[in-house]
């Protein structure tokens, strides 16, 4: 659980500054589940330049809650929870200042959004608040006021925790959360996870992640997790203290960020990844007279050149074949099957008994055409573009992003602008490493389902 704060000050001496106006939002990861956002009374006079920065003044304040009598809520909303902030050290200082003058120990674990962009964010031209979310596109309103800027800091976070591929920010979250034994009742874990599409982490006491996964239901696979039997099944349900989730929103986003991940975390519980996801491939090639020729052969199959996508077994690989070859109209005898039914005479042999197709240059031109409008929506290769689909909650897309038919990564949006400015988009992206199994993940999926939309890319 997250706080994410806001606090504005009066300015002045250090130690000697007071709280006039403070946000909070409780932010479980996905969701904001409580907010909190008041003036306060400083009871002393506020800096004339803080005044012109915030458009907070002295008049505004005098009718305020004093920090007294907003401590308590202060306190609750914090509770079990990680504070959140832009320069987590500068607001920090402040509540700890204004609760030591109340005679009370306040102490909370914090991270900083500024350290954890600096890490993230490496290319950012500024790591101010303002400049670093104008540069990711994220829409902010009421700057320097504390809801603005606690809102544009939430925005931000969330954008930080789907880039943290190695997931540090989560692991030391949740290790200081499981100090002590947790509850071994599966149930009070399950009761929490969504019914959703997402990737879900199983903990250990340190809070390691010991076994990840994916799925369109994460509730109900991770109820499976608890129910199975077996030796390594007991032994995860033994060690799990904890289940955390990201949700993803569509399923080829949970894909990829599972295969990623699996990489980069390998968790003791997960099989070894395969090195190939994929053993067929459909390819291309030219007969003595320049047609196009599609074939299916094993993936690395001697002579096999002309890749054109990859599938999990022969059976699958021909059966696309035989959907192109029909959908396309193109001629099973050039594409080595038999008993394909066809509707175009272009694609006939010119003999019953012909076993190679002739056809004039305009035939052949036509035919080729037909057969590279087939293979550009089977592949990605030498591409630009973004795949759209469906976000996490509403209003909001997930964007895939391939350059030169490689998988370059993935991020979310919300603004139109965001996905219209090539800047912008590269800033909200999370890298990824690009392999020939990530372009089997992503061509098997819009095989077999369809995506909101594809914008192509100006070169």
């Amino acid at each position: 659980m997250y706080t994410i704060l806001d606090i504005e000050t009066t300015g002045g001496k250090f130690n000697e500054e007071g709280i006039t106006e403070i946000a909070i939002h409780r932010f479980d990861g996905h969701k904001v589940v409580d907010t909190f956002i008041s003036l306060v009374n400083p009871e002393k006079e506020i800096q004339p330049f803080v005044v012109n920065l915030t458009g907070i003044n002295n008049n505004m304040l005098r009718t305020a809650p004093k920090f007294h009598e907003v401590a308590k809520r202060i306190v609750e909303i914090t509770q079990d929870a990680v504070i959140v902030a832009h320069n987590a050290q500068f607001d920090y200082r402040i509540l700890r200042t204004e609760f030591r003058r109340l005679g009370y120990n306040f102490e909370r674990k914090t991270l900083c959004t500024v350290e954890l962009s600096q890490k993230l964010l490496p290319e950012a031209p500024s790591y101010s608040l303002g400049k670093l979310v104008r540069s990711l596109g994220i829409a902010v309103s009421d700057r320097h006021r504390a809801n603005g800027d606690a809102l544009a800091t939430l925005k931000l976070f969330k954008l930080l925790l789907s880039k943290d591929l190695d997931k540090t920010i989560l692991k030391s979250v949740v290790k200081a959360a499981t100090l002590g034994e947790l509850s071994p009742r599966q149930l009070d874990i399950i009761e929490v996870l969504p019914t959703q599409t997402g990737i879900y982490y199983m903990h250990g006491k340190d809070g390691d992640i010991i076994y990840l996964g994916k799925s369109s239901n994460i509730k109900k696979r991770v109820n499976r997790h608890f129910t199975t039997s077996g030796d390594r099944a007991r032994k995860l349900q033994k060690e799990t203290k904890k289940v955390s989730f990201e949700k993803t929103g569509n399923e080829l986003v949970a894909l990829l960020k599972e295969h990623e991940e699996l990489k980069r975390n390998k968790p003791k519980f997960n099989q070894k990844p395969r090195p190939k996801l994929f053993s067929h491939g459909l390819y291309q090639t030219e007969n003595d007279q320049g047609g196009i020729s599609l074939y299916t052969a094993a993936v690395n199959a001697k002579g096999s050149t002309g890749l054109v996508t990859t599938f999990t077994s022969r059976q699958s690989a021909k059966k696309c074949l035989e959907k192109i070859t029909t959908d396309y109209n193109l001629c099973p005898v050039l594409n080595g099957l038999s008993g394909v039914k066809f509707k175009d005479k272009i694609a006939h042999p010119t003999k019953d008994d012909a076993t190679t197709p002739s056809f004039s240059q305009e035939e052949i031109d036509n035919y080729n055409q037909r057969a590279k409008e087939a293979i550009e929506k089977y592949s990605i290769a030498n591409k630009n573009c973004v795949i759209v689909n469906k976000g996490r909650e509403v209003g909001e897309y997930s964007a895939i992003l391939i350059q030169n038919g490689q998988f370059k990564g993935m991020g979310f949006y919300d603004l139109n602008h965001q996905i219209n400015n090539i800047h912008i988009l590269e800033s909200l992206i999370t890298p990824m490493k690009s392999d020939a199994n990530t372009k089997h993940i992503i061509e098997s999926y819009m095989r077999k389902r369809r995506v909101l939309k594809i914008i192509d890319l100006k070169e």
